[in-house]
Parts: C-alpha cells; structure tokens; sequence
C-alpha cells in the first residue's frame, strides 16, 4: 500500500475514534438523564460553606450553604448548634416546614452512638434505641442528649434581611441551610436513602 494511503486510512480511524469518545461525552456534562444507573449522592463541606451532588466521584451541581452557627467541630450535645461530621441518608420530608422544605437526615448515626455512650452522654439503653433504629431503616431517637432534627432545609420566608445574612452568617441551629429555590432544585435528585457526607 502507497505511504500516503496508509497514512489516510490512520487518520481516518483516529478521526472515528475522536468522534467516538467525544459523543460519548462526560457522564454528567448534559444533565441527570445521561448518567444512567449511577445514584447520586450529596456532599457538604462546612469549611467551604458548600453543597456539592456527585455522580460517583463527579461535580453535577453545587450550591453555596449556611450550616450551624455553633461553630466547627462535630455536634456532640442537644443545643450546641454545631453540624454534625459523618455519613448520613435522607430518612423523610417536610414540605409543610417553616423552612419552606425540610429534608431530615438520619442523625445520630452509629458512630454518634457509639461517641455518646463512652463518653456518658447516653445510656445503654438509648444506645441501643438508636443502634436498633438504624438497623431497621428507622429515624433515630430525636431526644436524646446527642440532639435530633438535623436535615437540609430552605430559609423560610425569604427578605432582603434573610437572604443577606444566609449570604455571610452561618446562622442554623446544626442544619444546612440553601435559598429557597437551591432547595428546591436539590429536592429533585433526592429521594429517602440518598447518602450524605458531611465533611469538616
């Protein structure tokens, strides 16, 4: 075969293969339909003040976010107004709340457990309430010494005032806080049992 056909049949494969990947395209790049199987997942780092949903290891969407006004650390006790650290699931939702929306987490979790028993926050008892709760796919006990209520909500009734501070002030009570909207739009890639991570 001539040198110039040779070299014309190679580009003409790589072209194809280009062509091949770049339809393929990036699993998120043209919304939440391309990504077939994959579950999302949400991420929050409090540090950065960021929500984040992946698809696996992949960014889709971000939105910035308030968490507890009690500083960073992770919660340890009723009314200390930190955001709990650790993994979480999306256990029920209240689109009836003052927050406009509220999606409750599964807080205390196993390690928050086992965290208030050695340190003679709960008893055994409450210990195994919250142990046996977790198994079954149930919400845990919420009145504890280790708190409850943490979840993923809304503003609430949004002014110049509200938007402003949610903008600069961590300012919940231990939950993450997003505008109205972002929650919203959140609310559509979540279902009960999505998994969310929350980092320091």
């Amino acid at each position: 075969m001539p040198t110039g056909s040779w070299a014309h049949c190679l580009l003409l494969a790589a072209s194809t293969f280009v062509a091949l990947v770049l339809c393929s395209g990036p699993a998120v790049a043209d919304g939440i339909d391309d990504v077939g199987d994959v579950v999302p997942h949400i991420e929050i780092d409090k540090s950065e003040r960021v929500l984040r949903i992946k698809f696996s290891d992949q960014v889709y969407r971000q939105f910035p976010v308030a968490v507890g006004r009690g500083g960073p650390g992770d919660k340890q006790l009723t009314g200390d107004n930190r955001t709990p650290v650790g993994i979480y699931r999306v256990v029920g939702f209240n689109d009836s709340s003052r927050f406009h929306l509220f999606m409750r987490l599964n807080y205390p979790n196993v390690k928050d457990a086992f965290y208030g028993l050695k340190n003679k926050r709960i008893t055994r008892y409450e210990f195994d309430r919250i142990i046996n709760s977790l198994r079954l796919g149930e919400l845990p006990p919420q009145n504890t010494a280790l708190g409850g209520a943490i979840g993923i909500h809304g503003i609430g009734e949004e002014t110049e005032k509200t938007l402003r501070i949610h903008s600069k002030v961590d300012w919940t009570e231990g939950c993450i806080a997003l505008t109205n909207a972002e929650i919203a739009e959140l609310r559509a890639y979540v279902t009960i049992g999505t998994e969310v991570v929350i980092k320091e």
